[in-house]
């Protein structure tokens, strides 16, 4: 579905059911007497993207795979955005993340984990995007045939997208 960074959104892990985007522009204005305000065109704005999902765990995805994105976001570092189709949307910080659980078992785990994942865009041209995506095929050449391979030593976590 989708690739932040090594971290790849599907069933079994996280699987979100909507992508919203934001992009916005900025232009400047200054003020004229007996006309509309002039404007100037300053380059691009923020470019953000909200995965909002479900994670039923008697079904499908890990809860721990919440935390993994935590410990992402807790390094602060820019994750490349790929889609599975192929679009790289460009690297992206995770700014906020927000679950709700509910439908619990006596033990107090949750059946049902309703989640929203906001990213901003903070690339500043195609080079930074194409210079990570090196990084992570060097990763993935280091894991590949690797079965037991844990991928989450490369972002600084143990116990790799399913560990807590």
């Amino acid at each position: 579905m989708l690739c932040l960074g090594l971290f790849v959104f599907e069933l079994d892990t996280l699987s979100y059911q909507e992508l919203q985007r934001r992009s916005s522009w900025k232009h400047a204005t200054q003020a004229l007497v007996g006309a509309r305000n002039a404007t100037q065109y300053l380059g691009p704005g923020d470019d953000i993207i909200t995965l909002t999902g479900v994670v039923l765990p008697e079904f499908k995805g890990e809860p721990a795979s919440l935390d993994m994105l935590r410990a992402m976001a807790d390094q602060g570092a820019a994750w490349v955005l790929v889609e599975g189709t192929g679009i790289i949307y460009g690297a992206f910080v995770i700014t906020e993340l927000q679950e709700t659980r509910t439908l619990f078992y006596v033990t107090g785990e949750a059946r049902r984990i309703e989640f929203t994942l906001t990213l901003q865009r903070v690339d500043q041209d195609v080079q930074d995007v194409t210079e990570q995506m090196g990084e992570l095929g060097a990763i993935l050449e280091d894991t590949a045939g690797n079965p037991n391979a844990d991928l989450g030593q490369y972002l600084g976590v143990s116990g790799g997208a399913t560990g807590s």
